[in-house]
């Protein structure tokens, strides 16, 4: 699809990968409609719609081609994914675009990614033209996991394994598949190394200036058990080429910044 062709209609577009999807989707040239239940008419480019109810969804549909699906719908993703598709179909939808999660279907004990495998089904049933692309945990998600930890003088953190990937990577690959025919499930992407939570949270706290003792502790239950043996990795070389040590540099040169 050749930007400016048509209407491109992104849900979750105001969150941390929508809204840079948004951005570098019209910098590309595209049209963009936004879709929010929170949205007052006073932007065009922002409109009301409520997946949880269906409200407004047709008429935010109206003229669009494609769909980049983004929003975070918890444990009721399905369902409200499960709308949209059929909402994209009727409306006669060219390409519905998901974010989905690698290795989702290797860890059903974890209700989320029991719904995300749902979503997904509910997709492909729905016979819209679809592509999805599942990534593994971006940067930002993983920090967070060490962030939590950061008022104590030891850090205990469950002996886990991730392949974080930066969110302009995935954005970057979003982007092109919006410009892409229909793939149906598309190649997984992943972060360009696997590492421990423990190293994680050693590299975290080494670029924002920290010193502390990380404590690996065995992952409870059977969702991070699976965990633990690697279900959400992907393969290497990954996809994305930005390291979780560049990332908190980054993040902790922002920091800085914003306080001096």
């Amino acid at each position: 699809m050749a930007p400016g062709d048509s209407t491109i209609l992104v849900t979750g577009g105001t969150g941390q990968l929508g809204a840079p999807t948004v951005r570098r989707l019209r910098e590309a040239g595209h049209r963009v409609r936004v879709m929010s239940r929170r949205a007052d008419g006073t932007d065009p480019d922002l409109v009301r719609g409520d997946l949880g109810t269906g409200v407004g969804v047709a008429a935010a549909l109206e003229g669009v081609r494609t769909v980049v699906h983004l929003v975070q719908g918890g444990l009721k993703e399905d369902e409200v994914t499960k709308r949209l598709a059929l909402a994209a179909k009727a409306a006669g939808v060219a390409h519905l675009v998901y974010i989905s999660i690698v290795g989702i279907e290797r860890n059903q004990a974890l209700a989320y990614y029991a719904a995300k495998l749902r979503s997904e089904q509910a997709i492909a049933a729905s016979g819209v033209p679809h592509t999805i692309l599942r990534a593994t945990q971006f940067h930002s998600f993983v920090a967070r996991i060490v962030r939590g930890q950061t008022r104590w003088p030891v850090a205990f953190l469950p002996r886990l394994v991730f392949q974080p990937i930066a969110i302009e990577e995935v954005v970057t690959r979003l982007v092109e598949l919006v410009g892409s025919v229909p793939q149906g499930m598309a190649a997984d992407i992943a972060g360009p190394e696997q590492l421990t939570l423990e190293r994680i949270a050693h590299l975290w706290y080494q670029a924002h200036g920290r010193e502390k003792r990380v404590l690996p502790l065995p992952a409870p239950g059977a969702a991070m058990r699976n965990y633990a043996r690697g279900t959400q990795l992907g393969t290497l070389p990954g996809y994305g080429r930005i390291t979780f040590a560049e990332y908190a540099a980054a993040e902790a040169a922002a920091a800085q910044a914003e306080t001096s």
